[in-house]
């Protein structure tokens, strides 16, 4: 049986003409999914009877070798990375999120529910819709007493991923999807109704349980209660213990543009290939997280301001100008190490999510000296490593800008910037295990080969 009634199933977002124009009347997030429904499943139907048998790309040594990148072999609705120009969310530029997508009052960054309405139906939401979303989820908001003893109760030591990761393995005694799964009733048809269920429930509690983990490793488990009027990002600064109207703003970008970055990344994919074994949202996310922790993923940005931090120290007091910049740059490189924050596997120009970090700090903290740095390194950087001729992407990408932005407000704790990222990661790669759903996708399989057999069929 469905979590939808059969008025859900309707084509309830309707249009209609009102003082001239054209007004979509408010619906929730479950109605505007199920109206979409049929469209997505009728299209993705049409493209393999068109298009099934095109092959998409060829495949080289190099690239089973290297990561498999380029390889085009995934599908996912929500977001696309074009080299050239960036991440595009359901079509969208981020330029277009920030200008189309809701703010809070008096606010001017986009709210995150907004993209995650965004990313799941492919729509743009009213004001109305994204109040009643961040309603929803306040409501759902509520940790088991059993995850909330676990989380108090993990060693101070432990890693803030690690206790996050551990945190959501706990939440899966709450899933919908596992229990209707269990009880054999559903069809696969209305899988997606449960998934999109343990979603919103999710989302709607990682804000707490992170503020928790914060709190309780950096803040002498003093914990803050949730304030349920506030919206989901002003909400999870909050209950982190800020309440500065800057840093909401902030934490409003900064959870929106983290949110998706297509399939292929690592967290995304892992995501994606725990879910289709049909492992419930609570487990498939947990297997995107681990992912996240990883030093060359969602760890980076706390690694890029650790360097930011010792490159300051080892200028011994220098002016901080191009040229000392380039020596220092230089002087890195050569003893064998890198510039972290620079290049990404796809882009091939500065990733927009770094140049609209820029933009907020430009305007909220420009004589900042840890933002003068890094605003420094943006023009200095990219000649020196394209000089070495060894870099695809000589250009900053986000985890180059965001440590610093936090690190004005006070947020100092670089160890738990990766919990910030997943929280963000949880909306895009969730919509997407709701839309894989909804189109049945099967079971992810590749095929691996060795070494001996690519050897013995080009060597013949």
């Amino acid at each position: 049986m469905s979590l939808l009634s059969a008025t859900t199933r309707r084509s309830l977002l309707k249009f209609r003409h009102m003082s001239g124009a054209n007004v979509r009347t408010m619906a929730t997030i479950q109605e505007a999914v199920a109206k979409r429904v049929p469209e997505w499943r009728a299209d993705i139907k049409d493209l393999r009877a068109k298009h099934g048998d095109k092959v998409l790309c060829e495949v080289t040594v190099d690239q089973a070798i290297g990561g498999m990148r380029g390889i085009k072999g995934m599908i996912t609705e929500t977001s696309l990375l074009d080299a050239e120009e960036g991440i595009r969310f359901r079509g969208y530029s981020i330029p277009e999120c920030q200008k189309l997508l809701p703010a809070a009052p008096g606010g001017e960054e986009p709210l995150p529910e907004g993209l995650f309405w965004l990313l799941l139906t492919g729509e743009i939401p009213t004001e109305e819709e994204v109040k009643g979303l961040s309603a929803e989820f306040a409501k759902r908001a509520v940790i088991p007493a059993h995850a909330e003893e676990m989380i108090c109760n993990f060693p101070k030591e432990m890693h803030p991923m690690t206790q996050f990761c551990s945190a959501v393995l706990a939440l899966q005694t709450e899933s919908a999807f596992a229990k209707a799964y269990m009880g054999g009733n559903v069809p696969k048809t209305e899988y997606w109704t449960y998934v999109l269920e343990d979603s919103l429930d999710l989302i709607a509690k990682l804000p707490a349980v992170a503020a928790m983990i914060y709190r309780n490793k950096f803040k002498e488990g003093k914990l803050i209660e949730a304030d349920p009027s506030l919206d989901w990002g002003a909400n999870y600064a909050h209950m982190c213990g800020y309440d500065d109207p800057g840093f909401i703003e902030l934490m409003r970008l900064y959870l929106t543009i983290h949110t998706d970055h297509e399939g292929g990344n690592a967290s995304a994919h892992a995501t994606h290939l725990v879910g289709s074994t049909l492992s419930d949202p609570y487990l498939s996310f947990c297997g995107g997280m681990t992912a996240l922790a990883g030093p060359l993923h969602g760890l980076a940005n706390q690694e890029v301001l650790r360097w930011l931090i010792k490159f300051k120290e080892d200028l011994g007091g220098k002016e901080v100008t191009k040229d000392s910049i380039r020596d220092a740059c230089w002087a890195t490189l050569n003893s064998g190490n890198v510039i972290p924050g620079f290049g990404h596997a796809v882009l091939r120009k500065t990733d927009p999510r770094y140049m609209c970090q820029r933009e907020f700090a430009l305007k909220h903290m420009p004589e900042d000296e840890m933002f003068k740095l890094v605003s420094t390194l943006y023009e200095v950087v990219p000649d020196v490593l394209n000089q070495t001729g060894k870099v695809k992407n000589p250009w900053p990408n986000v985890d180059a800008h965001s440590g610093v932005l936090l690190q004005y407000y006070g947020f100092t704790e670089a160890e738990y910037y990766t919990v910030l990222f997943g929280v963000s990661r949880a909306m895009g790669v969730l919509a997407s295990l709701v839309v894989d759903r909804v189109l049945g996708l099967p079971l992810e399989r590749p095929k691996s080969l060795t070494t001996e057999w690519i050897r013995n069929n080009f060597e013949k």
